[in-house]
């Protein structure tokens, strides 16, 4: 463990850490500020930088924040603090989304998280290519588990007859997507077109990857083109492997634990080598998304679908500098 000392340094690479997390359309939509008085960081929302049609209610913003307060506690915990993290701490303020309180140093028989997470925190790409036929052994889907299970979330691997109908039921979700023009009008914006210049939000096209030339796993088209068969196509994994990550109820603090415990699973499977990419479609049309609660009870709420494999690694997106999402004062 490193000697703890919150100083400029520090805090900007546990801000980093932050802004490294995944989030929707890679809106990024959060900012930050520190109390020096308590060694406090708040987590406020950004609006400005949500999706008002493919997110409505803010569901998406609010895992996209949970995930980088999760990158926080990482960050916090490898340079010796100890994190001590609150959801929504102010009624009155409902733009305060946490706070994470940094306090004594931690001993190393007191960490309960992987100390290879921090790393993996950078290395950590959504990869939208194809993955090969390898399979992902028990053990380390029993350590994806774990971690969902850590942060209040549940993570289960469907068995291959409900992935396709899952799979089936986020098809679905793209079909309306690409022919709803406000939602693929919002999609558009938020890509880079070709020979821009460089920018710190949304998506460049080298991120997009090709579509399943087998039509079997809907990777999402976020040029929302009508005509998917002018996309193109590689043949993907023919037994895909996808995980439904759920919580008991559906409030504003449950799709903060699910931002943490999706991004704990995947840096997990960073550390293991197994690449990711997420399935949100179906969770944006609430019919679907009920569709996709577990059965056969159908009890608990669907959060996300994420795939997992082998194969190349994500390219890296744009992201904000610390200073480009925190107050003035934070980072004197």
């Amino acid at each position: 463990m490193r000697i703890a000392s919150l100083d400029a340094t520090t805090l900007e690479a546990c801000l980093s850490a932050a802004v490294a997390a995944p989030s929707f359309f890679n809106s990024q939509p959060w900012r930050y500020r520190l109390d020096p008085d308590t060694v406090t960081l708040e987590v406020r929302a950004a609006p400005e930088r949500s999706l008002r049609h493919a997110d409505p209610v803010g569901r998406a913003l609010h895992i996209s924040a949970g995930a980088s307060v999760f990158n926080l506690r990482v960050a916090a915990l490898h340079f010796g603090w100890s994190p001590v993290v609150r959801l929504l701490p102010s009624p009155e303020d409902p733009g305060l989304l946490a706070t994470m309180r940094m306090t004594a140093p931690v001993h190393r028989t007191t960490v309960t998280l992987r100390a290879d997470l921090y790393p993996a925190v950078w290395r950590r790409h959504s990869s939208r290519m194809p993955f090969s036929s390898r399979q992902v052994p028990p053990p380390v889907l029993a350590e994806l588990a774990e971690a969902a299970h850590m942060e209040g979330a549940l993570v289960t691997f469907p068995a291959p007859a409900e992935t396709a109908r899952m799979l089936r039921v986020a098809s679905e979700a793209e079909r309306r997507n690409r022919a709803d023009t406000d939602r693929s009008t919002e999609s558009r914006r938020w890509l880079h077109p070709d020979g821009a210049g460089a920018t710190d939000i949304g998506l460049p096209r080298t991120a997009l990857g090709p579509q399943d030339a087998r039509e079997q796993i809907p990777m999402r088209d976020f040029t929302a083109q009508r005509h998917p068969e002018r996309l193109p196509a590689q043949d993907f994994e023919t037994t895909p492997l996808i995980a439904l990550l759920t919580t008991e109820h559906d409030r504003r603090t449950d799709w903060l634990r699910t931002g943490q415990a999706l991004e704990h699973v995947l840096l997990v499977a960073t550390a293991h080598g197994v690449r990711a990419s997420l399935l949100h479609q179906p969770m944006e049309w609430p019919d679907l998304r009920t569709e996709l609660n577990p059965v056969p009870e159908h009890t608990g709420h669907a959060q996300m679908l994420i795939r997992l494999g082998y194969g190349p690694e994500g390219p890296a997106t744009p992201r904000r500098a610390p200073h480009a999402v925190s107050d003035p004062e934070t980072l004197r």
